[in-house]
């Protein structure tokens, strides 16, 4: 799998800012607060990390995990799936906020959020449901999105980010955008949907990753670009990092990435902090 993945992983070479050709070292066993919703926690990733909500689905071979193995670095996953940016800022029913994770000696913080707050999945699920001849009992109704909300979301990312840099003034703050769940173009069998609706999605899809650009450059924080890395592994692809509306046994959940994807994120994101991934 790792062999795979070098030439992917040599876009990145362009996508490193400048400013960090020289990161500060991460000290062995640094604090690394990863948070997020289900694209970073990795429900259906190896088992449940112990001790953790169920819901949350925490996989033990997330990326996070995956990083803070490969650089030892001492990981508070505070990630949980279904989570919004409402949720990394303040408490959800059991699970707290998750910014409470970031303490001052806190030294690495990547966040993978904003998708859930404008229904990016849930709408492509609806979308599937579109074309069931008796459609599941969890079907739910396309929601179109207005720009406030999408304006609202785009502010409470940037709280995340101001709020963590007040909390760890040292950490590197880094986002961790959306990995590639659609085909570049048209459809295909793993995504099926009606062209209209794959449109819309894509446009959905790029617009959250602009949107975590424009955040992080506003704010001075970091992105690695997982959605451009993983554009040519979609569902649909040879080698797919992420999984289709199913989704095979042990291997995460549908529309999310699979035990590919969250290897290729933790090795683009070690390359992407001036770390030699390991081979």
């Amino acid at each position: 799998m790792k062999q795979r993945l070098w030439g992917s992983l040599a876009l990145l070479a362009l996508a490193t800012p400048p400013a960090m050709a020289k990161p500060v070292p991460l000290p062995e066993g640094a604090r690394y607060v990863a948070m997020g919703s289900s694209f970073a926690a990795g429900p259906g990733v190896g088992p449940n990390t112990p001790g953790t909500p169920d819901r949350c689905g925490r996989g033990t071979l997330n990326y996070p995990n995956l990083l803070a193995k490969q650089l030892k670095l001492g990981l508070i996953d505070a990630t949980c799936s279904g989570a919004t940016t409402q949720h990394v800022l303040g408490p959800w029913n059991e699970v707290p906020p998750q910014i409470e994770s970031v303490t001052a000696d806190t030294r690495l913080v990547t966040i993978t959020i904003g998708g859930n707050d404008v229904n990016f999945v849930g709408n492509i699920f609806a979308a599937a449901c579109e074309l069931m001849e008796k459609p599941d009992a969890r079907c739910q109704k396309w929601r179109e999105i207005g720009e406030a909300e999408w304006q609202a979301n785009e502010d409470r990312m940037g709280q995340i980010v101001r709020d963590v840099r007040k909390r760890a003034p040292e950490a590197r703050i880094v986002f961790v955008d959306y990995i590639t769940v659609l085909p570049p173009k048209g459809t295909c069998t793993a995504m099926a949907i009606t062209p209209q609706r794959m449109e819309q999605s894509r446009a959905a899809a790029k617009r959250l990753a602009r949107m975590t650009a424009r955040v992080a450059r506003k704010e001075g924080a970091e992105v690695f670009r997982f959605s451009a890395l993983s554009k040519t592994h979609g569902p649909c692809a040879a080698s797919p990092w992420s999984n289709g509306l199913t989704a095979p046994a042990g291997d995460g959940i549908p529309v999310h990435p699979n035990r590919a994807g969250h290897v290729a994120a933790a090795m683009g994101l070690a390359k992407f902090l001036g770390f030699k991934a390991a081979r």
